[in-house]
């Protein structure tokens, strides 16, 4: 997790967390002016925009007559997988419609040496793009994939940003300066200038390429899903020597989890807090992979609860457990969450279900092959909080020095702590 924020030039999660709390509320690109309150936030945005740069370390080696994947060194990740799968690519489109550009993260499949499968979900920008040249009667999306790059260009296109809401620009805010890019050379499209391969080719819509089996982000094995669609490549293109960046998908604490908990907790945040949850902090435990989330409340109780399982089953449905807490329990303590759950949650008043048909995620391991197919699925809420209605005087007191002592008593212990001699790794 530290080497994560490192590499995006932040201290710590936390900092890198703040970074894209704060970028999330200039609500961009809408209404930009309305939203920056200072002179520095504009300065930034301004300094973040994506810059278009002659030629490109991305492109010092051309083959557009006879581009062949059998030159990319992709890899099979596990045995049993498919076959070899591109996992770190930078998947780039442009709305046909709005002209808006998505990049985003979908694994890619080699069938042969000029085809590609891409597997994006319904609710993805990707997906999304392609819904739109089937709609204008378009027979073919073009696409440019990017692989390699500086780390938050990388992590960007991972980011749950609002739709139309440029990852470039986002990445460019987390720099510090906006991402060089290069046009690409058969399709109009731009991808990073200093990625290390660039395939750029077309998605054919009407064209399904069966996708899997392949390790998924939750830990195990999906099986073989008719839900990928076909890429003819037309153009590979890259630097002298170079490097393929990818992951390799598994049980966790892995690259996925991570990122994946720091950008998930940003949003759902965000998105609670306009539900009106009286949301603290949100965490999502790279244990459990985005389909366990910790949230922490003002004030807890029945109505509350239901309003946290009503935001997580209103759309899509990627999340399926949730614990909700009192502000006096650390969202980001497990230790603290688990006692929590353990002492305050009552089986039989504190626990809510919603069923729902349509909106579920597939690859969550514990639904049936028949619910699967019909996204079919049921999320829970554990509501871990103290029932308002309860006078003050009959909440349990938590028996621990923060809450049983008084402040002079923690004061002076904690002053002599060291004349104790007591060694309890403080």
């Amino acid at each position: 997790a530290s080497r994560m924020a490192w590499a995006l030039g932040a201290e710590s999660l936390d900092e890198l967390s703040r970074r894209m709390e704060k970028f999330l509320q200039l609500e961009l690109p809408r209404g930009v002016a309305g939203h920056l309150q200072r002179l520095g936030d504009l300065l930034r945005i301004v300094k973040a925009r994506p810059v278009l740069v002659g030629d490109p370390p991305c492109q010092e080696v051309v083959e557009t007559r006879n581009p062949t994947l059998a030159e990319v060194p992709v890899l099979q990740c596990w045995p049993g997988d498919a076959g070899p799968y591109i996992t770190l690519p930078l998947v780039i489109t442009r709305d046909p419609v709005t002209g808006r550009r998505n990049v985003g993260m979908y694994r890619l499949q080699v069938f042969d040496e000029r085809t590609l499968g891409v597997h994006w979900q319904r609710h993805k920008g990707g997906r999304e793009h392609e819904d739109a040249a089937r709609g204008a009667g378009q027979e073919r999306l073009e696409v440019a994939v990017a692989l390699g790059g500086d780390p938050a260009t990388i992590y960007a296109a991972t980011a749950p940003l609002p739709s139309g809401v440029d990852e470039l620009l986002f990445a460019g805010w987390l720099r510090g300066e906006g991402v060089e890019l290069a046009r690409c050379l058969t399709v109009d499209l731009e991808v990073p200038a200093h990625a290390e391969i660039v395939i750029e080719g077309e998605v054919l819509p009407d064209k399904i390429a069966p996708d899997g089996p392949f390790g998924e982000y939750p830990g195990y094995r999906s099986g073989t899903m008719a839900s990928g669609i076909a890429v003819k490549v037309k153009a590979i293109t890259y630097r002298h020597n170079p490097i393929l960046t990818m992951i390799a998908l598994g049980t966790p604490p892995d690259d996925s989890s991570i990122a994946a908990s720091l950008t998930a907790a940003v949003a759902m945040k965000k998105g609670l807090m306009r539900h009106g949850v009286p949301v603290v902090d949100v965490y999502v435990p790279p244990e459990g992979v985005t389909h366990l989330i910790v949230v922490g409340v003002k004030r807890g109780g029945e109505e509350v609860a239901r309003k946290v399982l009503d935001y997580f089953t209103l759309r899509r449905v990627m999340t399926n457990k949730h614990i909700v807490v009192d502000e006096d329990v650390d969202v980001f303590n497990m230790a603290e969450v688990l006692h929590a759950f353990a002492t305050r949650c009552h089986p039989g008043k504190g626990i809510f279900l919603e069923h729902y048909e349509g909106r579920a995620n597939s690859l969550t391991p514990f639904y049936s092959p028949e619910e699967r197919s019909r996204l079919k699925g049921v999320s829970v809420v554990f509501d871990s909080t103290w029932p308002p209605a309860w006078p003050e005087e009959i909440v349990p007191i938590k028996a621990s020095f923060k809450t049983i002592y008084s402040p002079e008593v923690q004061e002076k212990v904690e002053k002599n702590w060291e004349s104790y001699g007591i060694n309890l790794g403080r």
